[in-house]
C-alpha cells in the first residue's frame, strides 16, 4: 500500500512527498522499533537463522522475516551477509577463556589454554568459516578470531608466560625470563597458520601436536 501527499503551490505541483512501506521498518509487527532495539532484533534473528539453517542457506530476506522487519532495514545496517553474520558472531558467539589454567602440569595447562581459545571457532563450525572465506576472503577470515575474542591473540603470549612461570615454581622448566617473546608467540602463530590454511577450527589433535612436538621442546631445551 502506498500513500501520496501532493501539495499545490501557485497552481503547480511541487514538493511531492511519497510515503511507502519502506519508510516504516516494522510495519509487519504494527510497532516501530528503532536504533539499538531493532538492531538487537536483527542480530538475534541472524544468530538464530545461522544455528538453524547454516551459513550457506541463510539469507538477508530470511533474517528480515524472522526479525519481523523489512529487508531494507537489514541492508541499511549491514550491506551483505558476511558483515551481518560477523556482527552476530561478535554479539552472541561464546567468548574464549583467557584465564591461566593451573592443573599442576605444564603440558596440560598449555593444552587447556589453547583449547579454550579455540572453543568459539569449534562451536561456530567449519561450514560458517568456509562461507565467510568464500564471501569475504582471507582478510576477513584472519580477523575472525580477534572479533570473537577481543585482543585474545595479543594476550596469549602473556598467558603462556604465566603458565611457564607457574611451571618453573614446580621445577618443570628453568630460566623462563630468558625465553624470548617470539618463542612465546609460537603457539599463536601456528594456530593462526593452521586456521588460515585449512579454513577449519583447530582440532584437539592439532593443538596437542603444537604443544608436544614444537613448543615444549623449545621451552624445555
Amino acid at each position: 500500500m502506498q500513500y501520496n501527499i501532493n501539495r499545490q503551490l501557485s497552481g503547480n505541483t511541487k514538493g511531492r512527498i511519497t510515503m511507502s512501506d519502506n519508510t516504516n521498518e516494522d510495519q509487519q509487527t504494527g510497532t516501530r522499533r528503532r536504533g539499538s532495539v531493532l538492531e538487537e532484533a536483527i542480530l538475534q534473528a541472524a544468530w538464530d537463522e545461522l544455528n538453524e539453517l547454516g551459513y550457506a542457506r541463510l539469507s538477508m530476506e530470511g533474517v528480515a522475516a524472522r526479525a519481523q522487519t523489512n529487508k531494507n532495514a537489514v541492508y541499511r545496517r549491514w550491506p551483505n551477509k558476511v558483515k551481518l553474520i560477523t556482527a552476530a558472531l561478535i554479539q552472541f558467539a561464546p567468548k574464549p577463556s583467557l584465564t591461566v589454567p593451573d592443573t599442576g602440569n605444564l603440558r596440560l595447562d598449555l593444552i587447556t589454554l589453547l583449547g579454550g581459545i579455540m572453543m568459539p571457532l569449534q562451536l561456530i563450525g567449519a561450514e560458517t568459516i568456509r562461507g565467510i572465506m568464500a564471501d569475504a576472503g582471507q582478510e576477513k577470515l584472519a580477523a575472525l578470531p580477534s572479533h570473537i575474542g577481543p585482543r585474545s591473540e595479543q594476550k596469549l603470549p602473556a598467558l603462556i608466560k604465566s603458565i611457564l612461570e607457574n611451571a618453573e615454581k614446580r621445577g618443570e622448566v628453568t630460566n623462563v625470563q630468558a625465553i624470548r617473546p617470539r618463542a612465546l608467540s609460537v603457539p599463536v602463530d601456528l594456530i593462526r597458520y593452521e586456521f588460515l590454511t585449512t579454513h577449519e577450527p583447530i582440532s584437539d589433535q592439532a593443538i596437542e601436536e603444537i604443544v608436544d612436538e614444537i613448543f615444549l621442546p623449545i621451552v624445555m631445551k
